[in-house]
């Protein structure tokens, strides 16, 4: 695909969210603060071994795909995350103890990256946007969906106008760690207004023994993991703006 078409957005059938990956961000860079939302994926962890040959666990945010993001882009891009969050965790302490709801954390845009830990980890039932009470997030039933969905409700409150990506999960040597999560994702777009989803779960490479050999280390991914992720996600985010220039026509006066 040409230069020209991609600046038009030519329809081109070969073209996937993640044919072209942009040096700068590309159109990604128009989102001036971002707040990535997630777990140790989001949070640049890396796995280490002490002298008792014992895991240890490193959030390392320099390294996160939410600062190679910022780099890349320019923008101001906040680590809404921890090693081992949930989506239950989130909403019921670690967001109001850090301080993620006050209005000057407040972004243009948020990508929430959340699932790993509570459906494939504990094991939570995944639920449907039924469980969701847009009236009162504190409605909402105790399931992923309803916890996840209470974000993004709380997200609104200070940050009205925002866009919403969330990003599934990749598939790896057994196929997609749940398609329900995927599932999920893309029915809350249905819900909520100027939300989309980065579906790595269907075009991202295949997490397998000769991808975790170049881009992992341990359980989490290594520098080069990270690094790749970012790029993905800017290349996703690039190619969503680029198929609805409407939605982002104002992005400017978002939170002004």
């Amino acid at each position: 695909m040409t230069e020209t078409e991609l600046f038009y957005c030519i329809d081109n059938p070969e073209e996937t969210p993640l044919s072209h990956f942009p040096q700068d961000g590309g159109y990604c860079a128009i989102l001036r603060t971002i707040g990535c939302v997630g777990d140790s994926l989001s949070s640049g962890e890396f796995e280490a071994v002490d002298e008792n040959g014992n895991k240890t666990y490193h959030d390392m945010f320099e390294y996160s795909w939410g600062q190679f993001l910022a780099r890349d882009c320019g923008s101001k891009v906040y680590n809404f995350s921890r090693g081992g969050m949930t989506a239950k965790e989130y909403i019921e302490s670690f967001a109001q103890d850090s301080g993620f709801w006050e209005r000057d954390k407040a972004c243009q845009a948020y990508i929430i990256a959340l699932g790993v830990n509570d459906i494939v980890n504990c094991r939570q039932p995944v639920g449907s946007t039924d469980d969701i009470d847009l009236a009162d997030w504190r409605n909402n039933k105790e399931t992923f969906a309803g916890y996840y969905g209470a974000i993004i409700q709380r997200l609104l409150e200070i940050s009205p106008d925002a866009r919403f990506f969330f990003v599934t999960m990749p598939k790896d040597e057994n196929g997609s760690p749940s398609p329900a999560h995927t599932q999920l994702l893309h029915s809350l777009t249905d819900v909520f207004a100027h939300s989309y989803v980065i579906d790595l779960d269907r075009y991202a490479p295949v997490h397998d023994a000769e991808f975790k050999r170049r881009f992992y280390l341990g359980g989490h991914l290594n520098a080069v993991g990270y690094r790749l992720t970012a790029k993905q996600i800017e290349a996703y985010i690039d190619y969503i703006i680029r198929h609805n220039p409407d939605d982002f026509a104002r992005i400017g006066f978002v939170g002004k």
